[in-house]
């Protein structure tokens, strides 16, 4: 039969080219069978883990969401309690729990709301006040205290067979800054109150920041104590090198309400000198504008300018490298006065502030304009006398 065979199926004879292709053909079409299999149980699972995502998503969602479920609702209400008086959404929030103490009508109001309080306190940082460079602390007690280490442990070198004496016991100077209470009073009228166009809110957090801004930074530099912050400025200042605990070290100028006439600016080296090294790396001169334009003016030796711009927007100007703020309630130029201050005031000055504001709405004080009596608490004092030194003006 030569070289070609065939195979008997059903009968009928084939060759074994239409075998293979028979057999081609059940095998793709099992292959096909196989693949929708495995393409069904990959759709199947694809919808588990989409609907176990989406379980887990929504397990999730309240807490993720939980502070805008205080803040949506806490907003509304008090921006109808601003325009109106209405303080029942007040009141509302807080017998539900969802705030801490929401009204606190004892106390002489209701907080703020978040986004408005955050717009305040932001521009109390930028201002240019020595909140900028203090430190800042939130607490929530009546008054907060700093513990000093005015004096070094004493220490020495020991051998095996030598006595070693008793180490002295530093000296811990205990500072108490209370909290007094800073208000602001703006006004609008009803009929602006009624427009819905007016953002109560934005134009409330304006007036409040901008009253705070400027009774802040006038105690923090030379208040009293009485009611008001303790600012650095009220406490004596003696030559730099003969100071104790409770005093400022301050350098003269070489001229009675002037700078010397001769090598002005070695008043300048010497203040940056006369505070201690670990001071100096955070150092900052503090000055009024006009007392900066004098500055700005004097150059060294070789004919350079001792001021410097800052390089990039937003950043302070320096002098002898050392950033330099402008708090225009420091003291002019004059006879004795002490009108440059240089140290690392985040060691020397604190100040301590209650973290909530609030705001009483009076309609009857000023008619026909609403009153709006704003308070925070805030306090502030020198707590490290050895961190912050003086150019007084005088020979």
């Amino acid at each position: 039969m030569g070289n070609t065979e065939t195979v008997s199926r059903g009968g009928e004879a084939m060759s074994p080219a239409a075998e293979v292709k028979s057999a081609v053909t059940g095998f793709m079409n099992d292959f096909r069978g196989f693949k929708d299999d495995i393409q069904k149980r990959l759709q199947k699972q694809d919808e588990r883990l989409t609907m176990l995502d989406r379980k887990t998503t929504n397990l999730q969602r309240p807490a993720l969401d939980r502070g805008t479920d205080f803040d949506v609702p806490h907003r509304k209400a008090f921006n109808a309690y601003l325009r109106s008086g209405e303080d029942d959404g007040l009141r509302g929030l807080e017998l539900e729990g969802k705030s801490m103490s929401t009204a606190v009508n004892g106390d002489g109001g209701y907080l703020v709301d978040p986004q408005t309080a955050e717009t305040i306190r932001s521009t109390l940082r930028a201002t240019a006040s020595i909140r900028a460079v203090a430190n800042v602390v939130n607490v929530e007690a009546v008054s907060y205290d700093v513990l000093i280490d005015s004096t070094e442990a004493g220490a020495g070198w020991a051998d095996e067979t030598t006595a070693t004496a008793e180490s002295g016991t530093p000296t811990i100077e205990r500072i108490t800054i209370p909290l007094h209470e800073l208000s602001a009073l703006p006004k609008a009228s009803q009929r602006l109150l009624d427009d819905s166009a007016f953002d109560i809110e934005a134009w409330l957090a304006g007036r409040i920041a901008d009253k705070f801004a400027r009774a802040e930074a006038a105690a923090f530099v030379s208040g009293d104590g009485v009611d008001k912050p303790t600012g650095f400025l009220t406490y004596n200042s003696v030559d730099a090198g003969t100071e104790t605990w409770g005093e400022l070290g301050h350098v003269r100028s070489g001229a009675d309400g002037a700078f010397a006439a001769s090598d002005p600016a070695n008043a300048l080296v010497d203040l940056v000198y006369a505070l201690g090294a670990e001071y100096r790396a955070n150092a900052t001169f503090v000055m009024n504008s006009k007392t900066a334009g004098a500055v700005r003016k004097l150059k060294d030796g070789e004919g350079r300018f001792l001021w410097s711009d800052g390089l990039a927007a937003g950043e302070p100007a320096r002098l002898l490298g050392y950033p330099v703020l402008i708090a225009e309630d420091m003291p002019d130029i004059a006879s004795w006065a002490p009108a440059i201050a240089f140290g690392d005031f985040a060691a020397g000055y604190t100040v301590a502030e209650r973290p909530d504001l609030r705001v009483l709405r009076d309609p009857f004080s000023a008619k026909p304009h609403v009153l709006f009596y704003a308070t925070k608490r805030v306090g502030g004092d020198v707590s490290d006398f050895a961190a912050i030194k003086l150019l007084k003006f005088a020979l």
